[in-house]
């Protein structure tokens, strides 16, 4: 796997801080907006869970050529703090995401350690790429990041079916009931000049510090 789009990987799947939702929404599609707030409020109390699965990245590049990546994913989030790992095909390309708000670490296979106090901080260092990073804390349950516009499509059972939120656009494929909760099992998300699909195998849901 290409070291730029794993770390790119890596960067992506983490978040800097966990706070009341106060996204501004709108609303459209078949689900009924009880339903979804009610919905909402539930997974948005989740603040602890582990999550394995893949992710793939397809990039376009400076030259215009398209450059694309997958691996493995393992995510263990406790309230702010959070140990996200990768793995290339056949074990190659490994690194390890670890931290809390103020302070950041990546650990890449043959490639050395990088710090900096922000995911979107450490991600533009290393790629100067800029990202809505903190966001997929949020897009991973299924509901927009509190901190900006969104405009939601309700799917039929009254979950989100897209998102649009700080020029990226986020699709639900499907959900899965684990422990109570129904959460997004297949996600792909589009930015500019880069997808990525999440395909999340198992889902441990965790809601800690009550």
């Amino acid at each position: 796997m290409p070291f730029r789009l794993l770390l790119a990987a890596c960067c992506l799947a983490l978040l800097s801080g966990c706070a009341g939702l106060t996204s501004h929404e709108t609303l459209s599609g078949q689900g009924d907006s009880a339903l979804w707030q009610q919905h909402k409020d539930q997974v948005s109390q989740l603040n602890g869970w582990e999550i394995s699965g893949k992710m793939g990245l397809r990039a376009e590049k400076r030259d215009g050529k398209i450059e694309s990546a997958s691996a493995t994913l393992f995510w263990l989030q406790r309230q702010d703090y959070f140990d996200i790992r990768l793995a290339g095909p056949m074990g190659g390309g490994a690194a390890r995401l670890t931290g809390r708000p103020g302070k950041v670490s990546l650990e890449a296979a043959n490639q050395g350690s990088f710090q900096a106090e922000s995911a979107e901080a450490l991600l533009q260092q290393q790629l100067g790429w800029n990202l809505p990073i903190s966001h997929l804390f949020w897009w991973v349950r299924g509901v927009p990041a509190s901190d900006s516009k969104s405009r939601l499509t309700l799917g039929s059972e009254s979950r989100l079916a897209t998102l649009e939120q700080d020029d990226w656009k986020v699709e639900y494929l499907s959900y899965v009931e684990q422990n109570g909760y129904w959460l997004p099992e297949r996600i792909k998300l589009h930015g500019a000049k880069l997808d990525i699909t999440l395909v999340i195998k198992d889902w441990q849901p965790r809601q800690l510090g009550q």
